[in-house]
């Protein structure tokens, strides 16, 4: 699908004119400042930008783990603000999946059971759950890790554990905090692909990466800078990509 028919579809995440202000008075920071941003179905999006120029904020922003100071965040025309606890919860579960940087697996818990979780809580029989979860560790390459404890996994397998969870059901949008991060530059890619063909089905996706050859996987690339959109393009190839980014970085330093 292109990018113009993307676009004429409703989109899965809409952020409004969002700004979100953390602390107050001298210790005030503004992480993200009018932002407005749309992702389509079908639509992959790689966020990009130095450190501290918001993309994490975003990113919980969108997923409904925080609240914008000013603006709304609509996920499937919903518009999370709006929603009692329980209902943005249940919003998280079934709509939004989620890959952390710190991957936020439960100890106690097998990596089947950290994948089905979601979904048992969504009311799937434990069968049925395990049963999906066994299908996203497949798809992630790792069937054998199914009963293994988080402390019996390496950081990288943590990782794809994670996205794993992040992927089960039908999740209509999945946000990924430097998913290929603990990965090497192979099984980074492999993940990748898994991202891409999630989108290609009909999935939403946005990503924050600094890695322009991880970008290049996107349709669009955003440029965040001290909390602005200062950019944004369709993304065509690799090499492109690593041309703006690094002009965008060099601007950064001036």
């Amino acid at each position: 699908m292109s990018h113009t028919d993307q676009s004429r579809q409703a989109p899965v995440l809409h952020l409004e004119d969002v700004t979100r202000v953390h602390g107050q008075g001298a210790a005030e920071v503004q992480a993200l400042r009018g932002v407005d941003l749309k992702v389509h179905p079908g639509e992959f999006v790689a966020v990009m930008g130095p450190s501290g120029s918001g993309k994490s904020t975003l990113l919980t922003l969108a997923g409904g783990l925080d609240t914008p100071t000013t603006g709304q965040v609509l996920v499937e025309g919903v518009a999370l603000g709006t929603l009692t606890r329980k209902k943005l919860a249940q919003v998280r579960r079934r709509s939004v999946g989620y890959v952390f940087q710190d991957y936020n697996l439960i100890p106690a818990l097998t990596a089947a059971e950290n994948i089905s979780l979601p979904r048992e809580l969504d009311g799937l029989s434990a069968r049925a759950a395990r049963r999906e979860a066994l299908a996203a560790l497949e798809e992630l390459g790792i069937p054998e890790l199914a009963d293994r404890f988080p402390d019996d996994m390496s950081g990288g397998q943590q990782q794809r554990v994670a996205i794993a969870r992040a992927l089960i059901g039908d999740r209509r949008l999945v946000l990924a905090d430097e998913p290929t991060g603990a990965l090497d530059s192979t099984t980074g890619e492999a993940v990748l692909a898994v991202l891409r063909a999630r989108c290609d089905a009909g999935a939403a996706a946005m990503m924050v990466t600094h890695e322009a050859r991880h970008a290049a996987w996107a349709d669009r690339v955003v440029f965040l800078r001290d909390g602005r959109m200062v950019d944004e393009s369709v993304s065509q190839d690799a090499a492109s990509l690593l041309v703006s980014a690094a002009a965008n970085s060099k601007q950064g330093d001036e």
